[in-house]
């Protein structure tokens, strides 16, 4: 089967987070598995196993993403990956289409837009894409995501439900830190609450003692070293080995995160037996097994009672932590690749059987 994706950014945008990782994931396995792949996003871009086209600048390439599918219109699948605005490939590709949404993106339009923009984006997103795309079947990456779109107007019916996979450790895992560490992962953008994780750690410390790490960067980092309190560092980005040590290492990660389409850095933590305590939202409740995995906080105040908790107990951290091996032994790649491959094969016969 011939595949193509068309995102908002490559990975070697500075600003690639887990969508970015999903698409070139499945790019790759896609590819082991002998299909052929492509994908098409604005710039910057790297170099892949599989060809990438720029489409341009971050606004430019909605506009000439419709010339330059061009060069893909007869493979078999577009993959178009909606990250709020959409492209609207319903109204200029007539083969098969399947819509991917990591997360409907409903008040973060007004974290990162001014009023006049945020309230354009929102419309578009839940009232327009809905419209346009009411022939077109969607591949969601969790439960909550899928109810997303059944609110804004999306038959539940029409949704496949996909969660991401994780990879393998690049570094042996070593022991637990000695002294308590604890480490958020996350770009720095309103809608991560790291502003949220500062204050509350200002609560936890004086219990628990050691040191928080924040790994990521992002627009907001000057503004929240500011804010922070003592022990904290902020790594910045760092390498996969360099993530992976201190992932393994960390007694517990910490997301506060008001929504996510899924937090695939919750299921990498997982995969080293670090259990994870976050808020009950979307994706990140599909990502946490509450009780199992980590633990899910209800409110600010439940996060620092729930933070100590962990932190002071070495059975119960225990037990999280072989449950959070243990479930992320479910989210292999090859997985994921294949799960796709089926329902991709189903969208393509389907559209084919509609035409007929």
């Amino acid at each position: 089967m011939r595949i193509a994706f068309v995102s908002w950014r490559d990975l070697a945008n500075d600003l690639a987070g887990g969508s970015e990782v999903l698409i070139d994931r499945l790019a790759v396995e896609l590819l082991d598995m002998g299909h052929e792949v492509t994908l098409l996003c604005g710039g910057p871009v790297g170099e892949r196993h599989y060809p990438v086209i720029d489409l341009g600048g971050t606004f430019s390439q909605y506009a000439r993403a419709p010339f330059a599918h061009r060069s893909v219109r007869d493979w078999d699948l577009l993959v178009d990956v909606e990250n709020g605005l959409p492209y609207f490939s319903p109204l200029w590709r007539r083969k098969a289409i399947l819509a991917c949404v990591l997360h409907v993106h409903s008040d973060q339009w007004d974290q990162r837009f001014p009023r006049p923009l945020a309230a354009a984006g929102r419309f578009t997103e839940a009232k327009i894409m809905p419209l346009v795309y009411r022939r077109v079947p969607f591949l969601a990456i969790s439960d909550s995501t899928a109810a997303s779109l059944e609110e804004i107007g999306v038959e539940r019916r029409r949704v496949h439900v996909l969660p991401p996979g994780v990879d393998a450790p690049t570094v042996t895992v070593g022991e637990r830190s000695a002294e308590p560490l604890f480490v958020c992962v996350g770009r720095l953008m309103p809608h991560k609450r790291i502003d949220l994780l500062l204050r509350a750690w200002d609560q936890v410390r004086p219990k628990t003692g050691g040191r928080l790490v924040v790994i990521g960067e992002g627009p907001e980092r000057g503004a929240l070293e500011a804010l922070a309190g003592d022990d904290v560092a902020f790594a910045g980005r760092v390498d996969d080995d360099e993530k992976w040590r201190l992932l393994s290492s960390a007694w517990t990660l910490v997301h506060p995160a008001h929504h996510e389409g899924w937090g695939i850095v919750i299921t990498e933590a997982a995969a080293v037996g670090t259990p994870a305590i976050g808020f009950n939202v979307p994706g990140v409740k599909d990502a946490i097994v509450d009780g199992v995995t980590g633990v899910l906080a209800e409110s600010e105040a439940d996060l620092v009672t729930r933070w100590i908790e962990i932190a002071e107990d070495t059975d119960l951290r225990e037990r999280l932590s072989i449950g959070a091996r243990r479930n992320a032994a479910n989210f292999g790649w090859d997985r994921v690749a294949r799960d796709f491959s089926t329902i991709a094969a189903e969208v393509v016969a389907s559209h084919a059987a509609s035409r007929r």
